[in-house]
């Protein structure tokens, strides 16, 4: 029989084991210095942090590992503790790596003493605080970049001569700037409520007062998207200001609506000047209306009478040429002042454009004629349609005459009008010189005179294309023009039917 044994008690590792067993496993750096600075001993950890073997580091001190900035800091609060006046410390401190690389480390240590008081050793712990540092330094870094930028914008937000309004998806006013608080002032002298929609003292072009929902600031709420929306803010009809306008909607990071952004430019001293140039050009046209008249009809007498010799018929003619020519720039200028003016434009009846468009094509025939152009048209029998017959003829003439001046002689001009769908299409195309890239977005400006126009010596007062747009958008229609230089133009008009 095989007595029981008892199992007897885990044995107890000695102290001495447990520590070197803590050390070697610690993820922390540790270390024991003597009181001299040097190190006894250093775990893995610690090692792995500086770069240095174990036997490396038994030959060194603290001082040579520690940076020269720091190592002030660190001696001081070393002295205090064998000096007795601190048992421990806790620093942060920078060392320097065996590459030269720097480590910041929380360091934390204890001094041991003996059973008489003398020092025996420190304990030291070094945690690696160096990425949280570097994402310290880096958060550091891009706050004040941020601020940087902040404070940049606001200064420019506050210093442009342009008032700036942001508001939320509600219409309400996040933020303005001081130019568009002068505006505000002016237009809502008992004080604005900060909401889109407030009407005050806002007045439409013509110069009638806004309703709610026109207002730019409640348009934007809305969603909508605009340029150049003019406006006149303002009690005194003499000193209100006239503004334009433009709104872009801001999406939040879904995509939704989150309110939108507006920009209101002072253009009251443009506005003014092309008031009093309409002014001015509407009297002088009206001055010479008359004068032509009379002289164009004593040239029709003229031409018409037997006891004029051959050759003063001719200096007739040639006279009443001119005349005729002179009266269309009047018409057109009286047209052009007639749209800034905001009066109707056109008075539509029933006519066949086919029938229309050829007279204009047999009318152009003669100056394509004398310049080597040759006009082709594709055009049906009959096109009935619901238009001013005399403002539509005004369009035929004026791109046809364009098409011929800006050809080349030996040149053809084309014209087609047919129906596509909903629409009545009109294309006039020539073989000319084209127009360059940088200017076809101006041409249906008023007055503007395309640098080939100098080129070329065509005479004009650059208002052709202005009429045309003018009255193809008085039809609800629309113009557009593609040209490649050198290769020629083509104009497009489209009616609804």
């Amino acid at each position: 029989m095989v007595a029981e044994t008892t199992p007897g008690p885990t044995p107890v590792l000695a102290t001495d084991e447990l520590w070197r067993l803590t050390m070697e496993h610690s993820p922390v750096g540790m270390a024991i210095v003597s009181p001299a600075g040097c190190f006894t001993t250093a775990n893995g950890a610690l090692c792995d942090m500086l770069g240095h073997d174990a036997d490396v580091l038994a030959t060194m001190t603290f001082h040579e590992l520690t940076h020269p900035d720091d190592l002030a800091v660190d001696l001081r609060l070393f002295g205090e503790a064998l000096a007795g006046k601190i048992s421990s410390y806790r620093i942060t401190k920078r060392y320097v790596r065996a590459d030269g690389s720097i480590l910041v480390g929380d360091l934390s240590v204890a001094l041991l003493r003996d059973s008489y008081g003398a020092p025996v050793h420190f304990i030291a712990q070094v945690a690696d605080l160096s990425e949280r540092h570097a994402f310290a330094e880096r958060l550091d870094a891009a706050e004040a970049a941020a601020d940087a930028d902040r404070r940049t914008a606001q200064a420019v937000f506050e210093g442009v001569a342009v008032g700036l309004l942001q508001i939320d998806a509600d219409g309400r006013y996040l933020l303005t700037n001081t130019r568009l608080r002068e505006f505000v002032d002016l237009a809502f002298p008992g004080g604005h409520h900060g909401v889109a929609g407030q009407t005050g003292l806002a007045f439409g072009i013509d110069e009638q007062p806004l309703a709610a929902h026109e207002v730019p600031s409640a348009r934007a709420a809305r969603g909508e998207e605009f340029d150049d929306l003019r406006l006149w803010v303002g009690h005194d009809p003499h000193t209100r200001r006239a503004l334009s306008v433009s709104a872009r909607r801001v999406l939040d990071r879904s995509g939704s609506p989150a309110g939108a952004v507006l920009a209101y430019h002072d253009v009251t001293d443009q506005v003014r000047a092309m008031g009093v140039k309409d002014q001015f050009v509407s009297a002088i046209s009206h001055e010479l209306r008359t004068p032509l008249t009379a002289a164009l009809a004593y040239l029709e007498l003229l031409d018409d009478s037997t006891d004029v010799t051959p050759e003063g018929r001719e200096q007739v003619s040639a006279a009443r040429r001119n005349m005729l020519r002179l009266s269309h720039l009047v018409a057109d200028l009286l047209f052009t002042t007639r749209v800034s003016a905001g009066s109707p434009l056109v008075d539509p009846y029933r006519v066949d454009l086919a029938l229309l468009l050829a007279e204009a094509v047999d009318a152009a025939s003669l100056h394509a004629d004398g310049v080597g152009v040759r006009v082709e048209c594709r055009v049906p029998e009959t096109l009935p349609a619901l238009v001013d017959g005399m403002r539509m003829r005004q369009v035929f003439d004026n791109l046809l005459d364009n098409a011929v001046s800006y050809s080349r002689p030996g040149g053809v001009v084309t014209v087609d009008l047919d129906v596509r769908g909903e629409h009545t299409v009109l294309t006039v195309t020539d073989e000319g010189t084209g127009i360059d890239a940088d200017e076809v977005e101006a041409v249906f400006d008023r007055f503007y005179r395309g640098t080939n126009a100098g080129r070329l010596h065509v005479p004009g007062t650059g208002l052709g294309l202005t009429i045309v747009r003018s009255i193809v958008e008085a039809h609800g229609g629309v113009v557009s023009l593609e040209s490649t230089p050198g290769e020629g133009t083509s104009v497009c008009a489209l009616l609804p039917r």
